[in-house]
């Protein structure tokens, strides 16, 4: 959680001051904080509680170090502190705390380095011990604005025999600039700060007891009544906390608690991103898992009947791939689809796959896919062309994708336009002449025919010579679909990452099925003129030839729950209404 927490005090000399914090630090430690030292450095405490591993050390400074370090502090000057305002000694670097799990450090000491930091903690500081407190004076309270954070204050006496109305005002605060998590954060901070109050109310009051009965303060200030009470302290009345408490390590043990606090206050709440509609994609996956589900029970409704002939294998609608990926494994490199681990020589990437085909063939292979036409990859290797096909899907909507991953005889295009098939397979000449189908051979290589950056032994897939062929090739100068531009775009763009690149092939997918559906009611269900489609695709930026023809495609891919809403809201006589 990105939060401070501090333990502030109101001096009866200087009024409110800062007298421990804790913050938490991603980064490497700021000068003075203590990042671990010599081999001979002490370790004060060690712990392993909720994943921090507690071990406050304290880093021995020089005094040229420890010099540097007080005079660019933005803390109050020794001279306007007393005993009562001070915590940690002159010198002292503060605690840290090793978060293991998250590699997250927290840091203790008397005041932030940073100066904007140390402004808001001692604005947080001077409000919770002034104008922001609860009526009697002690217990929680919020307040706090956008430009110097919000605060969650708990206000609280400590007993002091030496103190005027024996007691000394504290208060514990922690600062945030997310005001709905802090006040989500409530319940918890109230009852574990409450907690280290009570333990500090607990060991000041043993105390407290103990000096009264060796030396009752109250009858003493009754035969000095008529002096005034602020000159007759000698000095003694401004204590720190660790002798109020009589706890040498009070210090160190607040630290483990405020560096718990923080840990345990930021996990215990998660942000979950709560998104509109389902996308397409998740609406089809959806309908394909209860196919399978249907499918399945029929199947075991029919135990005991007689054992009818099996089905081809791999050609029933491309379902031979029993796992439907979700959106964020199709960007993956498809190694969860088979249960056998995956070899080596596969395709990890659509930029992969661009490097190793080259750039015009790959573009004409895109090109095909994004309009619908078979992609026929012949191999031996069913593996490589199993990794082909998962890099390849990717750009198309889940609804458009139809595989057969590996088979031993050719399949129409009408039950795939994904097809494996091993190398002896006949194809027949009308679908290697076709404007609507693409080949890709995968020969071995001899090594004067290897690509050159591919002349590696070590490298999986320079044993393989790819040859793209097709009826209609894709001239150098065709201007293509919009889509296929930008995502060419993206591969060639060597400042984004794959996981980038396959986050924006997401929202070019978005961008697209929006406007699908849009093209779909306009033309399926409300029936509009030709005439307005032409206008409708120039409003949508798709009026070249490659675009509509891409559209039409993806339009197959649409859900039947989406297709059947717009027909029953069609139907349903409100809409009627409305529209007359």
């Amino acid at each position: 959680m990105n939060a401070i927490v501090a333990l502030c005090h109101f001096c009866e000399l200087h009024g409110p001051r800062t007298l421990f914090c804790t913050e938490v630090l991603h980064s490497p430690l700021p000068q003075g904080a203590g990042n671990g030292g010599s081999p001979g450095q002490s370790e004060q405490a060690e712990d392993e509680e909720g994943g921090i591993q507690m071990s406050s050390r304290i880093r021995s400074h020089s005094p040229a170090e420890g010099t540097s370090v007080d005079s660019s502090s933005p803390g109050p000057k020794k001279s306007d502190m007393c005993e009562g305002c001070r915590s940690l000694a002159a010198g002292h670097p503060g605690y840290v705390s090793h978060d293991t799990e998250t590699s997250i450090k927290y840091v203790s000491h008397q005041h932030p380095n940073h100066p904007q930091l140390f402004s808001i903690v001692r604005q947080a500081c001077v409000r919770s011990l002034s104008c922001e407190v609860c009526p009697g004076r002690e217990g929680p309270i919020f307040f706090g604005d956008e430009q110097h954070g919000f605060v969650f204050s708990h206000t609280f006496f400590i007993k002091d025999s030496l103190a005027r109305g024996f007691q000394r005002w504290y208060s514990i605060i922690t600062i945030m600039m997310d005001r709905i998590y802090l006040i989500n954060s409530w319940p918890f901070l109230l009852g574990k700060i409450r907690g280290i109050i009570d333990e500090l109310q607990g060991k000041a009051l043993k105390v407290f007891e103990a000096e009264q009965y060796g030396c009752p303060q109250r009858a003493q200030r009754m035969n000095t009544a008529f002096t005034p009470f602020l000159h007759q302290r000698n000095g003694n009345a401004a204590r720190s906390l660790t002798s109020l408490t009589n706890d040498e390590n009070l210090w160190a043990c607040l630290h483990t608690s405020f560096a718990w606090l923080l840990k345990a206050c930021g996990s215990r709440l998660t942000e979950k991103l709560l998104e509109g509609a389902p996308t397409e994609d998740t609406l089809v996956q959806m309908e394909k898992l209860a196919d399978l589900k249907e499918e399945s029970e029929g199947w075991d409704g029919s135990e005991g009947e007689e054992e009818k002939p099996s089905a081809q294998p791999d050609v029933v609608e491309g379902r031979e791939l029993t796992k439907c990926p979700t959106d964020a494994s199709l960007m993956s490199d498809g190694s969860t689809w088979n249960v056998a681990p995956r070899r080596l020589s596969v395709f990890r990437s659509l930029r992969h796959m661009r490097q190793v085909l080259g750039a015009s063939a790959f573009r004409m292979l895109a090109w095909h896919v994004l309009m619908g036409n078979q992609v026929i990859w012949k191999a031996r290797d069913a593996d490589l062309v199993q990794s082909a096909f998962d890099i390849l899907r990717t750009m198309l909507p889940v609804g458009c994708v139809r595989i057969i991953p590996y088979s031993d005889r050719y399949e129409e295009a009408y039950r795939c336009n994904f097809l494996g098939l091993s190398p002896h397979v006949h194809i027949p000449p009308h679908i290697l002449s076709s404007e609507f189908a693409v080949l890709v051979e995968v020969r071995t290589a001899t090594r004067c025919s290897l690509y050159p950056v591919l002349f590696d032994d070590e490298q999986p897939l320079s044993k393989y010579e790819f040859v793209v062929t097709s009826g209609s090739p894709v001239a150098a100068d065709r201007v293509g679909p919009t889509i296929l531009n930008k995502i060419e775009a993206a591969l060639t763009n060597q400042n984004l990452s794959v996981d980038v690149v396959d986050q924006c092939l997401v929202c070019l997918k978005e961008e697209w099925m929006n406007k699908v559906k849009v093209l779909f009611k306009f033309t399926k269900v409300d029936s509009r003129p030709k005439e307005d489609t032409q206008k409708l695709l120039s409003i949508l930026g798709a009026a070249e030839e490659d675009n509509v023809k891409l559209l039409k495609f993806w339009m197959t891919g649409l859900s039947k729950t989406y297709k059947s809403h717009l027909m029953s809201t069609v139907r349903s006589p409100t809409s009627s209404e409305s529209r007359n």
